[in-house]
């Protein structure tokens, strides 16, 4: 049987897959295609997907995606077209391929399955995470329990009839229930899945939901959607590589540790690098390449941050080599009794800021099962950081009383931002929103130009240099319960340098302008 050129080079690109040639799939289509060598490639056209942007090609691609898991895997092969598609069911060692000018396009529903999206099904049983990361099935793109899945290619998935999940201006009235879907893709309990080249606009509340996913490979997407870009809760062994992230109104790169499985299972082994997180583009402009600047003054999310959902906690986990472009910062955040542990942060550059670079947290919301302690969020390094343009706002270290932010090492960091904090906003004393939903606006206003620290032990910071554009009556450090903290060559913006409040071993050195000062009682004082 001899294979076309395109076949034979697709097939190559595949690693190996053998395209069936399309004359033969047709003829023993509906009986079922003849076997050959694995893995097979076979198109969705080959099993009545029509490509028009109109019929719903649904029915056909999983009729597609059935077949070839009977013949134990291979690929599915999407070719030039818009297939229209409520609910497509992944199975394991499958591979969809989507070529270029390829769509896979999330049509409005018009009733329940098989004329809307899959039924959500009964979620994760408690009440211990929002809908959104209760509910998988009712996904464009789904898969349970699987294993060696794949969705590769340079075409696009195109989330146009999902919903946000809640209420926006231009959400359909109906945002959750049967029919209706949330997510461009959602993946639970699987493992070895490979992400890679794909474009996906406007993905719904999750352009992708994974959940208990391990050996994960996110490789080279463009995501340019309207609420968060990759959700990782609960995973193992994930990388997170060369990524194009726009995302206004929610959240970039978002691991989580829910209890959305029924248990508290870490994140963990998580690599994030080399990746563009922004929240200053209009949706679609990213894709398109025309990068059309949302209006002046606003500030999108698309940032990365660790949390909120928080029981399972955060280990082993390494960001590096990222660049954010007018979102929010890095956010650690540790809310329900997790154990955050041994974080890696280097190598980022940070512009226009809408909310300060760093946000580390502790809290305790305890949003889980009755009993469980407050977690720790401790052996923290972040080093090589430039952030300019920021919101007025300082960087944020803060646990509560009694569980302190521990072993955090800062080096080599540039944050400017534009200043003009007031003598008056100096002397505010900020609650301790204990409970509160984390966000570097949970305490108000901040008495800080460079770094709000509170409830935090061991605490070790060297080159750091602190800019303000407008004067700045606020010191660049306020500290309150700390215990052990180091700081070596800091610059200053000029004026006051430090507010201590129940400080216990505090020392200063090198400094420019500043004297050498170490105290080794508790103190409370300003200077």
């Amino acid at each position: 049987m001899t294979m076309d050129r395109r076949g034979l080079m697709l097939g190559a690109m595949l690693g190996g897959a053998v395209l069936v040639p399309p004359h033969a799939a047709r003829a023993a289509t509906p009986a079922g295609p003849a076997r050959g060598p694995a893995p097979h490639l076979f198109s969705v056209r080959d099993f009545g997907a029509v490509g028009d942007g109109a019929t719903i090609d649904s029915p056909a691609i999983n009729k597609a995606i059935d077949h070839v898991a009977s013949l134990g895997g291979g690929v599915v092969h999407f070719p030039p077209g818009t297939y229209a598609c409520y609910t497509l069911r992944l199975k394991s060692n499958i591979t969809l391929h989507l070529g270029e000018g390829a769509v896979i396009l999330a049509a409005a529903p018009n009733g329940v399955a098989p004329n809307g999206y899959d039924d959500p099904g009964p979620g994760a049983g408690n009440a211990f995470q929002d809908y959104g990361h209760s509910h998988w099935n009712n996904s464009l793109i789904f898969g349970e329990g699987l294993h060696d899945v794949s969705i590769v290619g340079t075409g696009l998935i195109w989330g146009k009839g999902l919903t946000r999940g809640h209420r926006f201006p231009d959400d359909p009235p109906d945002i959750s229930g049967p029919g209706v879907g949330d997510k461009a893709i959602a993946l639970k309990n699987c493992r070895n899945v490979l992400l890679r080249d794909f474009k996906i606009l406007q993905g719904g509340w999750f352009a992708l939901l994974a959940t208990g996913v391990d050996n994960m490979t996110i490789d080279n997407l463009i995501v340019d959607t309207n609420r968060d870009g990759l959700d990782i809760d609960c995973c193992r062994n994930v990388r997170v590589t060369n990524c194009t992230i726009n995302s206004p109104w929610d959240d970039g790169i978002c691991p989580k540790s829910s209890f959305a499985l029924g248990y508290a299972r870490p994140t963990e082994n998580l690599t994030i690098s080399d990746c563009l997180l922004t929240g200053n583009y209009e949706m679609g402009s990213v894709i398109d390449g025309t990068w059309k600047k949302m209006p002046p003054g606003f500030h999108g999310y698309g940032r990365i941050k660790l949390g909120t959902e928080s029981n399972g906690g955060f280990k082993n986990v390494t960001i590096t080599n990222c660049v954010f472009d007018h979102c929010y910062g890095i956010a650690l955040e540790t809310m329900d009794g997790a154990l955050t542990e041994d974080i890696a942060i280097s190598n980022i550059t940070m512009r226009g800021l809408g909310f300060p670079p760093l946000f580390l947290r502790l809290g305790s919301r305890m949003r889980g099962p009755a009993s469980v302690p407050v977690g720790k969020l401790r052996r923290i390094t972040i080093q090589n950081i430039v952030s300019h343009g920021a919101t007025p706002q300082p960087s944020i270290i803060a646990g509560v009383a009694g569980h302190p932010v521990e072993d955090v090492k800062i080096s080599d960091v540039y944050f400017h931002s534009l200043g003009g904090g007031s003598a008056e906003l100096a002397k505010r004393r900020p609650p301790e929103a204990d409970k509160a939903y984390p966000d570097p606006d949970m305490f108000g206003d901040l008495p800080a130009s460079g770094f709000f620290i509170r409830h935090a032990r061991n605490i070790e910071m060297s080159n750091v240099e602190i800019v303000t554009e407008a004067a700045d009556a606020r010191p660049a450090f306020w500290l309150n319960d700390v215990e052990d903290i180091d700081l070596f060559r800091l610059r200053l913006p000029k004026g006051p340098s430090f507010l201590l409040d129940q400080v216990t071993g505090f020392r200063s050195f090198g400094s420019r302008w500043l004297p050498d000062r170490r105290i080794d009682e508790t103190t409370t004082q300003s200077f």
